[in-house]
């Protein structure tokens, strides 16, 4: 028996070292637990029954079967590092060379890298994750960039509401409050009247209604600050319609203490037809002169289609005059329609109605509608401009000259 035993270890020995040189390995690479449990098993041969036998084919195909997957393993681990440390060196390479790479990249994403199937292909996953990476550091940017912005704002507002709490801040605008109402109050028994025609809500929608009425308590401020204000009459004035709703959300309590006049009459039944004048870009009638016995009307409508003839047609229904702004005479009207806001016309309006002077007027007017104040008028401007271009095309050359000779002086010569 003990024979027999020594002959089964001895081919055991030779088969395993015959697989261990043909995979490529050595000695130490055995597992121990194995070589334990074989030999445990070899050496209680005695408490083994004599009918079991030991099945050499079926133990070599186990044997050789977890040789090969533990071979596999330790082969498949260091190529698949060696690989991920190629690719990371790859992307060095490419951000050094100024490639669009980004500055972190996950395993997985490095995974997707090498599973690209060209390296076009490559390029354009690398510059989509370096465009990612950059939105988001934009965005974080813009984060800290408004919560530094939030808090600057808290801090003025801080140091705003101390400055509010100062007897002496508190006293001043107290003082000029009481100032104004009193110019207003005056305005109600003196002043010369200026009306707003609050009879367009339903050519607006909601929107335009409230950039209406934004624009409204815009001018009623500048009017209540003015050195000689207007009194203010709001006419055509429904209770809780649309305009009624946003002036009660913009003055709340203070709604009911305006010095101004809200009523539901029309303007004809209140002043005389002869003393209106209905103020309307689309009027072929131009503005001279500020008159100071009549009573001009504003219609409070804002229009982001521009509804031409809106107003002028009120106006002719109810058979009043009506004038337009000298824009054209005064200024040299680039783009954009000649249509103004309410906030604008009360500016215009306080200022022809102190100093007389269009130039200072019509400095309220948006810079981006017009280059400049002119001298001449706008028509023979346009003249020059023509002719000038007719030259550059070269048609009718001596006819355009002698033209210009006679609508110009000599000293004005073409080149």
């Amino acid at each position: 028996m003990q024979s027999a035993n020594m002959l089964l270890r001895k081919i055991i020995r030779s088969s395993v070292l015959s697989l261990a040189a043909q995979h490529g390995m050595k000695k130490d690479l055995f597992p121990l637990s194995r070589t334990l449990s074989l030999s445990l098993c070899l050496k209680q041969d005695k408490s083994c029954e004599p009918s079991e036998k030991l099945d050499l084919d079926e133990w070599k195909k186990v044997m050789k079967s977890g040789l090969q997957e533990e071979v596999s393993e330790t082969v498949s681990e260091p190529k698949e590092l060696s690989s991920l440390a190629a690719a990371r060196e790859t992307l060095e390479m490419w951000r050094l060379a100024g490639r669009a790479v980004p500055e972190n990249i996950s395993e997985e994403q490095l995974k997707a890298f090498m599973e690209c199937p060209s390296k076009s292909a490559k390029k354009k996953y690398l510059r989509y994750l370096h465009l990612r990476e950059l939105h988001k550091k934009n965005d974080k940017r813009k984060m800290n960039e408004k919560r530094e912005r939030r808090l600057e704002a808290q801090d003025q507002a801080s140091k705003t509401d101390e400055t509010k709490k100062s007897p002496f801040v508190c006293l001043w605008s107290s003082t000029m409050d009481k100032a104004y109402n009193w110019r207003a109050a005056q305005s109600m028994i003196f002043g010369q009247p200026l009306v707003f025609d609050m009879s367009y809500e339903k050519e607006m929608s909601v929107r335009e209604v409230t950039n209406t009425v934004r624009q409204i308590v815009m001018s009623e401020s500048c009017n209540r600050r003015s050195v000689d204000p207007f009194h203010i009459h709001f006419c055509n004035f429904k209770d809780d319609s649309l305009y009624h709703r946003e002036f009660i959300k913009h003055y709340k309590e203070a709604w009911g203490k305006l010095l101004i006049t809200v009523t539901d009459q029309c303007y004809t039944e209140i002043f005389p037809k002869d003393k209106l004048i209905y103020l309307t870009a689309d009027s072929p009638k131009v503005m001279k002169t500020f008159d100071h016995d009549k009573i001009y009307i504003v219609g409070s409508m804002v229009d982001k289609s521009i509804k031409t003839g809106v107003s002028l047609a009120q106006a002719k229904r109810l058979g009043l005059e009506t004038a337009a702004l000298p824009l054209e005479k005064y200024l040299l009207w680039s783009t954009g329609a000649k249509n103004l806001t309410l906030d604008q016309m009360m500016h215009i309006l306080l200022t022809l109605k102190d100093t007389a002077d269009w130039k200072k007027a019509l400095e309220f007017v948006p810079k981006r509608k017009y280059c400049g104040f002119v001298n001449k008028p706008v028509k023979e401007l346009k003249k020059t401009l023509d002719l000038i271009n007719t030259l550059k095309l070269g048609k009718g050359r001596e006819e355009v000259e002698k033209q210009f000779a006679k609508n110009y002086p000599k000293k004005y010569k073409l080149k």
